[in-house]
């Protein structure tokens, strides 16, 4: 049994976010909701990347006509690279969001830490 469908994924990643979220200022929370649709997204997307490189490997070969081939960084790998980077500022810029005092800096930590282990597992 393969994992479920991208979306489904999606919408579970985005209800633990919003679980997170749920006591927080109405005006943030309406500046964070696109936030955390890109952090769900991303989460899955970076997953499914990661089990492409694992299984393909970080280079891919090429042919440019006849004579012309060799390998190169595979595009998973680059794509992977980028979204890493901006999932890591999304990420950031919703802990900005949370008090700190209030306990919902500690339950995006523990999602970061469940959605990693996810990852890397």
């Amino acid at each position: 049994m393969g994992k479920p469908k991208a979306e489904t994924r999606i919408k579970r990643e985005r209800e633990k976010l919003a679980e997170v979220f749920a006591k927080m200022d109405e005006d943030k929370r309406k500046t964070a909701e696109k936030l955390m649709d890109n952090a769900a997204f991303m989460a899955v997307t970076l997953e499914d990347l990661r089990d492409s490189i694992n299984e393909n490997g970080c280079v891919s070969e090429y042919q440019n006509g006849e004579n012309q081939h060799g390998t190169k960084k595979s595009p998973e790998v680059e794509v992977y690279n980028t979204m890493i980077k901006n999932y890591t500022t999304v990420i950031k810029t919703l802990c900005d969001l949370l008090p700190e005092s209030n306990g919902e800096m500690n339950a995006l930590t523990e999602w970061q830490r469940t959605a990693a282990g996810k990852r890397i597992g």
